[in-house]
């Protein structure tokens, strides 16, 4: 073929064959780069709200029914260690959708705002010729910093009573707008966060319910758990439908499909600590042809990884972002078995309730978390305390107190959850709740010094004061965009 131009273009004009060759080119570019577009995957990312990773069947939960994610995880690769830096829901979304820790996007505390400068996948992939949207709930700031395309059709309330009545046709729409231009959708759910009122608690008889060891036993709670659980339900439908409407639209097969629960439930123990069930997130990985289906990976990973690894998909460059995480996509698609040695955490109290800060490390096997403030109690005013009508507050909490004047299991749960000790360690294979801790014994004190030392690195690393950064003068100067601590190597 391109010895025929050749000799076509040596029997033409100069000019007129400059031009045959300019539109050649133009027209094998053109090739190129639909061949480059049909390679690279759409993106869905589904996120839960306040979901306990091990309350979900996949994660060994023994309650909830979820039909849709039990399906989506036999297509998928599901990470049995996967970590948000903070258990709370504006600091764990500014880590996803920049690449980078709470201390260097700036968001370090609920309630607050990320640095102008910080760089998310609208403007990551955006570069790239992806539509980038957002339905549901946003919950960062700045927009300048997070420019989404916003998708109507679910609700971006998430303490609304009831959440409103979802339609998926925006979320088609965007999908189908430009067959030639990937996309690359988040749908954030509002559910299971509170107020628990969505779904059927009917299907989860309070006497049947399996309470974790980390949730004290009272009839309050007991009520509160299966309205909780009925909300997980109603979530699992909405990834349902969302998981069809690729397969109606043909997509199916080019969409990377990540499912996320985000961090623990309002209970106490779970969101708003460096627990486990704080921390720990469910993720669920589909994309037919490239992840192997009905798997699962012991690979340590963290929403920080998130970013880069969809820029690696997406055949984005990401020599010029700024990342804190790193891709895994080997583990996604090529079978490699291990990504970090460490996760970290980091919990600023403030304004959630009095400073009480806290930090953490682990390397998938032992859990190491530091209480920065030990001779402090500890409080969190929304699920220990009432406000109005305290229809968004956990009346269940005075029950666990009552109930720890004979119950001594009550008293335990009570006393782990305000007072707690400088140092912590938990082995989480014999002990995913964390109910013994290991740092005292001398047995351990080699892996609690490791953990300790790696915990104190990355903390240098990252600018991170400790104390001083659950300060009112600390959130305020980031709501205000005047950032008190950096990385040293963003100053």
């Amino acid at each position: 073929m391109l010895s025929t131009f050749n000799r076509a273009t040596r029997l033409m004009t100069q000019p007129a064959a400059f031009a045959l060759m300019a539109l050649a080119a133009s027209w094998m570019l053109a090739l190129a780069q639909a061949s480059s577009a049909a390679d690279r995957p759409n993106v869905l990312i589904i996120m839960a709200d306040d979901c306990t990773h091990n309350d979900l069947p996949v994660y060994g939960g023994q309650n909830a029914h979820t039909p849709n994610l039990d399906a989506l995880a036999r297509e998928s690769l599901v990470f049995n260690r996967a970590y948000l830096c903070s258990a709370m829901c504006q600091p764990c979304r500014a880590e996803l959708y920049s690449g980078t820790y709470p201390m260097r996007n700036g968001c370090a505390w609920n309630h607050s705002a990320s640095r102008a400068s910080t760089r998310s996948l609208p403007q990551m992939l955006g570069k790239y010729g992806y539509r980038v949207g957002l339905a549901g709930k946003v919950h960062v700031a700045p927009s300048s910093a997070f420019p989404f395309e916003a998708i109507d059709g679910y609700d971006a309330n998430c303490v609304r009573d009831p959440t409103q009545v979802h339609e998926i046709a925006p979320a088609r729409e965007f999908m189908t707008r430009d067959a030639s231009q990937p996309f690359c959708l988040v749908v954030a759910l509002v559910e299971p966060h509170v107020p628990w009122v969505m779904g059927d608690p009917s299907v989860y008889p309070t006497a049947e319910i399996v309470l974790p060891p980390n949730i004290a036993d009272t009839p309050r709670t007991r009520a509160d758990f299966g309205r909780y659980l009925a909300e997980i339900t109603y979530m699992d439908g909405q990834v349902g439908q969302l998981l069809q409407l690729l397969d109606d639209i043909g997509s199916r097969d080019n969409t990377l499909v990540l499912f996320t629960s985000e961090q623990g439930a309002q209970f106490p123990g779970c969101k708003w600590t460096n627990w486990d069930t704080g921390v720990h997130t469910a993720l669920i990985a589909r994309w037919p042809g490239k992840i192997p289906a009905g798997k699962r990976t012991d690979a340590l990973v963290q929403y920080a990884d998130i970013a880069p690894t969809l820029m690696e998909a997406c055949q984005a460059d990401a020599k010029h972002e700024t990342f804190d995480g790193t891709s895994f996509l080997n583990v996604l698609t090529q079978g490699a078995v291990a990504h970090r040695e460490y996760v970290y955490g980091m919990h600023n109290n403030y304004p959630e309730g009095p400073a009480f800060p806290i930090r953490s490390i682990t390397d998938g096997e032992y859990h190491y978390i530091h209480n920065l403030s030990p001779d402090e109690i500890y409080i969190e005013k929304h699920l220990m305390g009432i406000e109005g009508n305290g229809k968004l507050n956990n009346p269940y909490w005075a029950t666990w107190v009552w109930d720890a004047t004979t119950s001594s299991h009550s008293y335990e749960l009570v006393h782990r959850y305000q007072h707690r000790p400088s140092e912590q360690l938990y082995r989480l294979s014999d002990d995913p709740y964390e109910m013994t801790n290991l740092a005292s014994l001398p047995e351990y004190s080699a892996i609690k010094s490791r953990l300790a030392n790696e915990l104190g690195i990355w903390m240098a690393s990252q600018g991170d004061p400790g104390i001083e950064q659950d300060t009112p003068e600390s959130h305020r100067a980031a709501k205000q965009q005047r950032h008190r601590f950096f990385p040293p190597d963003a100053q």
